[in-house]
């Protein structure tokens, strides 16, 4: 999609009310859902983190969506793809502050480039304990990047095509830390399986452009 069209339609997303978590749970796996409500009323006292959904235009003024691949690890979310962003700090005035901060650590791209539309609905990550609110900002011009080599493994650029083909969405077995040969539904986008609480994210942000594209 060429990018001045992307632009021009999605200053009205300001005013979209926020799907929420019946999108969430559209790519949250059967045990997942019965987890999130089982812990809606008792929960520990979560950490916070902001993400990033960055928009911006390639060379050729198509596009795209920017997700990160993250760097193995020992941890729960180890090798996964995942948007930019991290864990509040208190150098913070906000959580929005946050997902920029994080941002320009993890792959360069300047506070001051970011232009952040909307907050979108948050996202609890039980295994970890993190409450994760992403926002939706876009860059007027290509980025130049400049990967944190201790997190990021590498970018992963989706074109604003692929990530709204439903073809691009599906459902696998999968075994994880704390979950064994589970059906999950996930988004395939460039060659990687994307599910999880990115995955969650991803359909609230879909269902809002799908509104406006």
């Amino acid at each position: 999609m060429d990018f001045d069209f992307f632009l021009q339609n999605l200053s009205k997303i300001k005013n979209l009310p926020l799907p929420g978590e019946a999108s969430h749970f559209k790519m949250a796996p059967a045990f997942r859902v019965r987890e999130l409500e089982a812990l809606r009323v008792q929960k520990k006292k979560a950490k916070q983190a902001g993400v990033m959904a960055l928009f911006y235009p390639d060379d050729e003024q198509i596009t795209h969506l920017l997700l990160i691949l993250r760097k193995t690890y020992k941890g729960v979310h180890s090798n996964q793809i995942a948007f930019p962003g991290g864990k509040s700090e208190k150098v913070d005035d906000s959580i929005m502050m946050t997902a920029l901060r994080e941002t320009e650590e993890e792959v360069g791209v300047a506070v001051s480039e970011i232009d952040v539309l909307k907050a979108l609905s948050m996202v609890y990550i039980p295994p970890s304990n993190f409450e994760v609110w992403p926002f939706l900002g876009v860059c007027k011009s290509k980025p130049i990047f400049k990967i944190q080599e201790e997190e990021v493994e590498a970018l992963v650029e989706v074109t604003f095509r692929d990530f709204m083909d439903d073809n691009n969405l599906f459902t696998q077995k999968m075994s994880t830390s704390y979950a064994e040969n589970v059906e999950v539904p996930a988004y395939q986008l460039n060659g990687h399986t994307v599910w999880g609480a990115t995955a969650m994210m991803l359909s609230e942000l879909r269902e809002l452009l799908k509104q406006l594209f």
